[in-house]
């Protein structure tokens, strides 16, 4: 379980593709404080860590995660956001994100808005009922609140320090971007879904 509270950046440093599967080398500032087995959320995206050299670890994706997500187009250079799952004894600084991606979005337009920027991003419409005005929604691993919501489209607002210490600076109308939906909303949907007809006579 995470928060969608990013810790640090990575940097893909090389991928190697095994079959249907990729493998990834990463390096970031935390990659030395990992341990194998540990899950850790890469832009959004849950992935267990296989192997640590110093300040480069190794993770690898699954063809279903490939066809969810956005990690078929990382290549080397692609900076991603890393966040460590929330210990016990922490704090909710965001809001409840399993690194369970369950599709992408992409950047429609990115606006400037001379001290913060707004970034607004489509959809598939299946997963409409899954988001509200002023709901949480998680963007490449990061908590953000969503407004101007529609059917097939929503807009993130990104204050300065976000913007600095995170991917989205570099994300341009265009990008691809993971999106997980807030939980409670999925567990809303399916309870509605077997709820049995009242029939009235």
């Amino acid at each position: 379980m995470f928060t969608g509270i990013i810790e640090s950046s990575g940097t893909v440093k090389e991928v190697i593709v095994n079959g249907t599967n990729k493998t990834f080398w990463i390096e970031s500032p935390l990659s030395d404080q990992f341990k194998i087995d540990q899950s850790v959320s890469h832009s959004g995206v849950c992935l267990t860590v296989e192997e640590i050299k110093g300040n480069i670890h190794r993770v690898s994706a699954i063809a279903e995660t490939l066809k969810k997500t956005n990690l078929d187009n990382w290549a080397p250079g692609h900076i991603i956001n890393i966040e460590r799952c929330l210990p016990l004894n922490g704090r909710l600084d965001g809001h409840f994100v399993q690194g369970h991606v369950d599709t992408t979005g992409t950047c429609l337009r990115k606006t400037d808005k001379n001290g913060s920027w707004e970034f607004e991003i489509s959809f598939p419409s299946g997963f409409a009922p899954l988001i509200i005005e002023k709901g949480s929604i998680c963007v490449d691993g990061i908590s953000l609140t969503a407004f101007a919501v529609g059917k097939e489209k929503f807009t993130v607002a990104i204050i300065p320090y976000t913007f600095a210490h995170t991917s989205i600076q570099r994300v341009e109308p265009g990008s691809t971007l993971n999106l997980e939906f807030d939980l409670l909303g999925k567990y809303i949907q399916r309870q509605a879904a077997f709820q049995p007809t009242i029939k009235s006579f």
